[in-house]
């Protein structure tokens, strides 16, 4: 059972936020290469995203497998969707997908 107060706080960020990367480490630090390639490709993409780092909060980190569905780390959202991790972020990006997504969505660019 996930705690309450973690799927708030979930909710309360991919709500808040139009992209949001759970990620290990920060965006300026990335503690592991999939979140370093995950930052890279969102950089690239010129789209401004919270970076949280899941590594802080074991009660975070758990509760996201839980809510996502998705065991692994970095996850990505936009508007509030669960996107994926850094294959899928990466073969979106290389296929053009990524900035499709983010323009349907209406997330702003500086592509």
């Amino acid at each position: 059972m996930v705690d309450q107060n973690v799927v708030e706080r979930i909710e309360q960020d991919i709500k808040n936020n139009d992209v949001v990367l759970y990620m290990k480490g920060t965006p300026v630090f990335p503690q592991c290469g999939f979140s370093a390639a995950v930052v890279q490709v969102l950089s690239h993409t010129g789209v401004k995203f919270k970076g949280v780092n899941i590594l802080e909060d074991p009660g975070l980190r758990q509760g996201l497998k839980e809510y996502s569905n998705w065991p692994t780390f970095p996850q990505l959202y936009v508007k509030g969707e669960l996107v994926g991790g850094c294959d899928i972020v990466r073969e979106m990006y290389e296929s053009g997908e990524l900035q499709t997504l983010l323009a349907d969505k209406g997330v702003a660019t500086a592509a």
